[in-house]
């Protein structure tokens, strides 16, 4: 599956400010089955300093300034993406002995699970959220299929709701009201997880715009999507699985970053000195092309 994939943005500073400082992330990192094909970038006006940050790891990040009264700044980026995920495991092992291996890797890279299995900047422990999701997380069940129980049991018990939170809200929030978006979802999952041991990690990226003949369109496909990554055991890695949608992260799913939680991969960023106000607008669009 090759996606053509276009995501601009627009930010709009009202009468300018003297500086402006943004960090972007949205050139896809190295996943299995997926490959970017070709990416342009470009930033209007150009940056007084840009530095890009890419390679091999969780996140790739343009970091930019701008300096002289800017009052506008646009971040246009079209990519092809190709996807061909691999196929999905049989079996997995228990949780418990994904608590073990977990604990006793030494390996620090970026996909490891240590940084995953902890509280973050949003995605703090919260003992209601591990308690509710517990009697799915046996120790002696299979570790796939019991995230993919919980998985279920998020869809099913939370209200798709665009209205119900915004990008600070906490997963306490979220879980309280039992509504949100795909990145309250994303939240409260990883939450529930890592309160029973089970690293965890938040996934930013794209869903298909339009799906394949006879089936449902996918919910959050006009904007970035957010999802969870299970680590399965060393043998296995990362799973991603989709809450909003009841699925795992597959043919439709293209992986632009993972994090702790949205603090460490939202798409853009930063700071600006001035009295002036900031407002955002973007539109994305996903393409099929083979």
């Amino acid at each position: 599956m090759i996606y053509r994939i276009h995501h601009q943005t627009r930010l709009s500073y009202g009468n300018g400010v003297p500086l402006a400082r943004l960090n972007v992330r949205l050139t896809p990192v190295i996943w299995p089955g997926q490959e970017l094909v070709d990416q342009n970038l470009q930033i209007t006006p150009l940056p007084t300093e840009r530095t890009d940050a890419f390679g091999p790891y969780v996140v790739n990040v343009t970091t930019m300034s701008f300096r002289g009264g800017v009052q506008e700044v646009t971040v246009d980026n079209t990519m092809h993406v190709a996807v061909t995920p691999p196929p999905v495991p049989e079996t997995s092992p228990t949780i418990a002995e994904t608590r073990d291996a977990a604990m006793l890797a030494r390996e620090l890279g970026p996909q490891s699970p240590a940084p995953y299995l902890f509280g973050s900047r949003i995605a703090v422990p919260d003992t209601a959220i591990a308690d509710w999701a517990a009697p799915l997380l046996d120790g002696n069940r299979p570790v796939l299929e019991a995230a993919q129980a919980l998985c279920s049991k998020v869809h099913a018990e939370f209200a798709y709701d665009t209205t119900a939170t915004d990008s600070q809200t906490a997963p306490a929030e979220a879980f309280a009201s039992k509504s949100g978006v795909c990145q309250d979802f994303a939240h409260v999952m990883i939450v529930a997880l890592r309160g029973n041991g089970i690293p965890a990690s938040y996934i930013s990226g794209y869903l298909r715009t339009l799906p394949p003949p006879g089936q449902e369109r996918l919910v959050g496909a006009d904007a970035m999507h957010a999802w969870v990554a299970v680590w399965c055991g060393p043998q296995i890695g990362w799973i991603g699985l989709d809450p909003t949608n009841d699925c795992l992260a597959r043919e439709s799913h293209v992986v632009v970053a993972m994090g702790r939680d949205y603090a460490d991969v939202a798409p853009i960023d930063g700071v600006f000195t001035g009295s002036g106000f900031q407002t955002m607008a973007f539109s994305v669009d996903v393409a099929e092309e083979g």
